[in-house]
């Protein structure tokens, strides 16, 4: 499997598998119950991920002129 394909499953792993194991209330972090904290966490992980495939990827490359 290319990494670009195992970096872009990180999100959906991250958010939707993650939170069943995220699934508490205590410990507060930065204010939040922890369940918040990991969704707000992945939300903004994913925007990187996602800069990062777009480096990656071949398609996105431009042939110097």
């Amino acid at each position: 499997m290319k990494l670009i394909h195992v970096l872009a499953a990180l999100p959906f792993l991250g958010i939707l598998v993650g939170v069943g194991f995220a699934n508490r209330v205590e410990p507060f972090v930065l204010g939040m119950p922890f369940i918040l904290f990991w969704i707000v966490a992945w939300v903004l992980l994913t925007s990187v991920i996602m800069a990062v495939v777009y480096r990656l990827d071949p398609a996105n490359r431009e042939d110097g002129e």
